[in-house]
């Protein structure tokens, strides 16, 4: 029987890694589409190491439209995208938000254009809880409001989901999911794919694990001040390869009919906040080292606290997830020495 294959845009990323390995490991055939800004080719062998199997590849900006309609109309036989790639750097996207708009927008655009010749395509959006802004009241469901974005990044989820259900309403594409994910960390229990950004790293558990390697002088705390226990921010961390088996049971419940509306919505967390903090003294623990850090000043963008209410995607979905926080430092930290030959 032949593999259905799968599009997943932004494959050698951080996420996007992790759930092609999940795909593959499901039965499914799977082609990267990656322009590789953000992350190495390296890591199709990764990949092919862990599942025995090396996945397709094309390096093409979809942001591109001509680029983005050849790189699709060689894979007309794909029954599904999955889309990650995007820019991701609160503040970076506050410094340049005109970068983040074009990049962010136009590969959804480009994408959901080419895909009007097959409209019976299943998509799985790439959201954030970055949709919900500061929220008011806590933990969030799928029904919380959508206040005004902290951030042109935040900005680009909130279009970029107004854009999906207005293409699914107007009947471009039949069927899609967006899974709004909290903040995932952690690595692959092989320790051969991890979160790696290039440069310096935007994320709380890539600096952290720096640092501890010796790659940065210490770890910077942006905010004691907040309104929270430990003054530091509050955040739903979730393992990696929690959120990457989720996109495989969302890509499942589409391609077997069993979805409840033609665009639905899911918050990814563990329905846990965890301070900055809390995440340091995790790693600490796993780790057996003292992490060095100090504190600086609040950082543009970013919200003072934010966890998930999973409910929904816990019973419609059937999916929850199963690693606690010392999983989750543990693994990043497991990743980190091998990446950097540290015993």
């Amino acid at each position: 029987m032949m593999k259905k294959k799968i599009i997943v845009t932004g494959g050698t990323g951080f996420i996007g890694s992790h759930t092609v390995v999940e795909l593959m490991e499901a039965g499914f055939s799977v082609v990267i589409f990656d322009d590789l800004r953000n992350s190495e080719i390296g890591v199709l062998d990764k990949i092919a190491h862990i599942t025995r199997q090396k996945p397709e590849f094309e390096q093409v900006d979809l942001s591109d439209q001509v680029a983005a309609e050849a790189a699709i109309s060689k894979h007309s036989d794909a029954v599904a995208c999955i889309h990650f790639a995007a820019l991701k750097a609160v503040g970076e996207s506050v410094e340049n938000p005109l970068l983040y708009y074009r990049n962010n927008l136009f590969s959804l655009i480009n994408l959901l254009q080419t895909f009007r010749q097959k409209p019976e395509t299943a998509f799985i959006f790439s959201s954030s809880a970055t949709v919900y802004g500061q929220p008011d009241i806590l933990p969030i469901t799928e029904s919380s409001p959508v206040v005004p974005a902290n951030s042109p990044y935040g900005n680009t989820k909130q279009m970029a989901e107004e854009i999906l259900q207005q293409s699914v309403d107007a009947g471009t594409i039949n069927s899609a999911i967006s899974l709004r994910y909290f903040n995932p960390i952690g690595a692959h229990s092989s320790a051969l794919i991890g979160e790696l950004p290039k440069g310096l790293p935007n994320n709380l558990m890539p600096f952290i694990t720096q640092t501890a390697a010796g790659i940065r002088p210490d770890l910077k705390v942006f905010g004691k001040d907040y309104n929270t226990p430990d003054g530091t921010a509050v955040r739903d961390y979730i393992h990696v390869v929690d959120i990457a088996q989720a996109h495989v049971v969302a890509l499942k419940r589409i391609l077997d009919g069993k979805s409840k509306a033609s665009y639905e919505v899911f918050n990814l967390g563990t329905g846990k906040g965890f301070s900055v903090l809390d995440v340091i003294k995790s790693f600490e623990k796993s780790s057996g080292l003292k992490l060095k850090y100090h504190f600086s000043d609040r950082r543009p963008g970013d919200v003072e606290q934010i966890y998930a209410d999973t409910t929904h995607a816990n019973t419609e979905l059937g999916w929850k997830a199963k690693y606690n926080l010392d999983d989750m430092t543990s693994s990043a930290w497991k990743w980190e020495k091998n990446l950097r030959g540290i015993k």
